[in-house]
């Protein structure tokens, strides 16, 4: 990039700011309406209001991961997985993990599995009369239902996995490759409950340039200087567009120290899952038992959950109905781009709406 570069990206950057401090705009995120219908500790379920008379009888859970927020799922109404899902004529439910502080620094993944995720199902299975429910997991979500699904299979009828990863062994993802010499011990000693913001950071330098720099100049561009009304209304529409991402990808809940430790040393540094070894509380985890309907939905261009670490589900579960999907979108676009709203959630529909009944 040479000197003249420089000047015009520092233009386009001074006459944006200038729009975006001249005409601020309020966000919202994760407004498709809800109630809360169980709790316990920082976790909560809720249930979405159904949107067609008679939803399909077999609920959906979705379990997002500990890392992020769930509402990237349902960012603003024209981008919700959520609101897509709900329009498919499914009963859906998601767990909100919360904010975990100090005392939650014990928590184990046995915790999180055995404990909240499978509470949480009780409770819809309650609610819903339905003996077994389909468990729609995605990103570290997908890994911690993967688990739950070989742990209780008598409990679930389908299994949904988007963007997971299973096999850690891989070099194809900066995450992977960084976790393998990392001392997990002295970070989780140290914290207690692992910084968010230390693993957003993380997160953040797999692709520096364009999370960092090119999104700001790129959104810059789309604004316009112009004074009339419909110019007004469209620059304070891409700066809300802008910020909602923004909300989420700075909104980093801490980790509770003794998952994380287990997540990290057993996935990442050991990859325990796939080879069938690992143990929550003394139990092992055998994706052999997973026997229900299985789709395996994947980013063709996953920065962070590289198709290398979710494809081998597919061959791992004993499961003789399952399909593997692969999307030409990155990790955040299959939530939110307009690809998903399109081909995504459609077709994820399409093979769970059989399997539904």
């Amino acid at each position: 990039m040479n000197i003249l570069d420089l000047t015009e990206d520092t233009r386009r950057c001074m006459k944006g700011m200038k729009i975006l401090l001249e005409h601020p705009a309020e966000i919202s995120v994760g407004t498709t309406l809800s109630k809360v219908v169980y709790s316990e500790d920082k976790m909560r379920l809720l249930h979405y209001i159904p949107a067609v008379e008679r939803p399909h009888p077999v609920p959906v859970l979705i379990v997002y991961a500990l890392v992020n927020r769930y509402y990237i799922l349902d960012l603003q109404p024209d981008k919700s997985v959520i609101k897509k899902m709900l329009a498919e004529g499914f009963d859906v439910y998601i767990i909100d993990w919360g904010y975990p502080s100090g005392s939650d620094r014990y928590l184990t993944l046995d915790d999180y599995v055995n404990g909240y995720i499978d509470r949480a199902v009780d409770r819809i299975r309650e609610i819903s009369g339905m003996d077994k429910i389909t468990l729609l997991g995605v990103c570290q979500g997908g890994t911690l239902s993967t688990m739950y699904a070989s742990l209780h299979p008598e409990k679930l009828k389908n299994l949904v996995a988007l963007v997971t990863p299973v096999n850690f062994d891989t070099d194809k993802g900066l995450l992977n490759i960084w976790a393998k010499s990392m001392d997990i011990d002295r970070i989780v000693d140290c914290y207690g409950i692992v910084p968010g913001d230390m693993l957003n950071t993380g997160f953040l330098l797999t692709d520096p340039f364009r999370l960092m720099i090119d999104k700001y100049v790129g959104m810059f561009d789309r604004i316009e200087c112009k004074s009339d009304e419909a110019c007004r209304l469209r620059n304070e529409e891409t700066i809300r567009n802008f910020l909602r991402m923004e909300k989420w990808i700075f909104d980093s809940p801490g980790q509770a120290g003794e998952a994380y430790r287990q997540f990290m040393k057993d996935c990442y540094q050991k990859n325990l899952l796939i080879r069938n070894e690992m143990r929550l509380n003394g139990k092992k985890v055998d994706l052999r038992n997973i026997t229900m309907p299985l789709l395996n939905v994947m980013a063709e261009t996953d920065h962070l959950v590289p198709n290398e670490a979710s494809i081998p589900l597919t061959d791992a579960v004993s499961s003789t109905d399952k399909e593997t999907l692969i999307f030409p979108t990155g990790h955040i676009g299959i939530f939110v781009g307009s690809k998903s709203q399109r081909e995504v959630v459609p077709k994820i529909a399409t093979w769970l709406k059989p399997r539904s009944g």
